[in-house]
């Protein structure tokens, strides 16, 4: 009879404390279910997998544990969450994670030369895992078509955006004319540029007395200056 007893003793000790544990899945399902809000607005189809915590891990229950991401961390291909509790006790656990990315990406359907306008016959839409591809990988024609390489492209190679530049609509020597906004007025001048630039970029002109202003580059030759 004592032997029962103390067997009985032992089995609701245990479940005290299994009661007064945080449960690993449960830290887990607060990592995944923050992996999911931070990944809500990329392109493609988004997989969130959040690794195991060992099971002997012995938390203190926690009404509201916080996860969040490491300085310069992001939620992208292999990542680390940290689930922490403030109160009543204190913990944080780290848990490897994967973000894969399924969708679309550009690629050049033929090589490109150097200086090369792009048209959109010599794009080709890919599909493939976003988080395995070079960072600033574009994913729509549109960030392309118009613009120029920066660079000798092999064909089949994946763009990125720093791979093209915008057309230049002001070239260097090139006369354009200055206008100056402001509050119900408007001055406009003549000037040389003293470099190119494409269309909202900064470019420096100089006026016809000599003096060197700098402005926003607009079609037709135009320079807004601000006031």
């Amino acid at each position: 009879m004592k032997h029962i007893l103390i067997t009985a003793s032992l089995l609701a000790a245990g479940v005290a404390n299994a009661a007064e544990r945080m449960e690993p899945a449960a830290v887990r399902q607060v990592a995944e279910q923050f992996l999911q809000v931070q990944t809500a607005g990329l392109p493609g189809k988004v997989t969130v997998s959040v690794g195991a915590l060992d099971p002997r891990l012995n938390l203190a229950p926690c009404p509201a544990p916080e996860a969040f991401l490491m300085p310069g961390a992001r939620a992208w291909g292999k990542t680390t969450v940290g689930v922490r509790c403030a109160a009543p006790s204190a913990w944080t656990v780290y848990i490897q994670s994967t973000v894969s990315v399924l969708g679309n990406y550009v690629a050049a359907a033929a090589p490109l030369a150097q200086g090369q306008a792009i048209e959109e016959a010599q794009l080709a839409v890919m599909q493939g895992e976003l988080t395995a591809l070079p960072a600033g990988i574009a994913t729509d024609k549109a960030q392309l078509v118009g613009k120029t390489s920066s660079l000798s492209i092999s064909a089949g190679t994946p763009l990125r955006v720093d791979m093209v530049r915008a057309k230049p609509v002001i070239l260097n020597g090139q006369l354009v004319k200055l206008v100056t906004k402001g509050n119900g007025f408007s001055v406009s001048a003549e000037g040389k540029a003293a470099g190119s630039a494409a269309e909202g970029q900064v470019v420096a002109v100089r006026t016809g007395n000599g003096q060197q202003v700098s402005g926003i580059a607009r079609q037709g030759g135009l320079v807004e200056v601000a006031f």
